[in-house]
């Protein structure tokens, strides 16, 4: 008969989360300002000097695209050739208070480089951004209904199919002033 021994401590989450986050070339603000998490309490988590709790453990798989389940094995996995992410894995960042949903496709790695999202606007709804860094441009592919693009003075109606390109460093406004809800591609190109 063999026996196992089991411990009764708790995963090592820190050691964990900073190999996703290295290996997504995040730095700890990147994942602070993604997942919703103080760049404190990160450093804490990943010194293994603070336990999170399940929601924050929860926001931090959603933001580095993993199962949540995947944070608390310490094991490092073999890669698969093919990494499915499901619509429920998916991180979103909820705008309901200004009628919008963004979820986030592109993967964390790329944040700050290449962004892309899909975005739904209910009627009424709008995505209003700051200025991104200089150099930086979107672009919006309507799939679904009509989006208004507002940049600086100019505002133009983007039609079924159609694609807007605009500098996004200064302040800009996508908005559905339709009656019906609306669905674009958002990518998003920092320079």
């Amino acid at each position: 008969m063999t026996t196992s021994v089991q411990t009764n401590s708790p995963p090592e989450v820190g050691a964990t989360l900073q190999r996703m986050r290295l290996a997504r070339g995040l730095t700890l603000e990147d994942l602070s300002r993604i997942a919703g998490v103080s760049k404190s309490m990160l450093s804490q988590i990943e010194r293994e000097k603070a336990n999170p709790t399940i929601a924050i453990t929860w926001r931090l798989a959603n933001a580095l695209g993993v199962p949540i389940g995947e944070l608390l094995t310490s094991a490092a996995r073999p890669v698969d050739a093919i990494r499915v992410l499901e619509a429920h894995e998916t991180p979103t960042l909820p705008g309901a208070h200004a009628g919008y949903v963004l979820r986030i496709l592109g993967p964390m790695d790329l944040a700050g480089k290449y962004e892309w999202y899909e975005l739904t606007l209910a009627p009424g709804g709008e995505l209003a951004s700051q200025a991104h860094d200089p150099g930086t441009v979107e672009h919006v592919t309507v799939l679904h209904g009509v989006v208004e693009v507002e940049v600086g003075e100019d505002r133009r109606k983007i039609k079924l199919g159609a694609t807007a390109r605009y500098a996004a460093d200064q302040d800009h406004v996508l908005r559905n002033s339709g009656k019906a809800e609306a669905k674009a591609l958002l990518v998003v190109v920092h320079r």
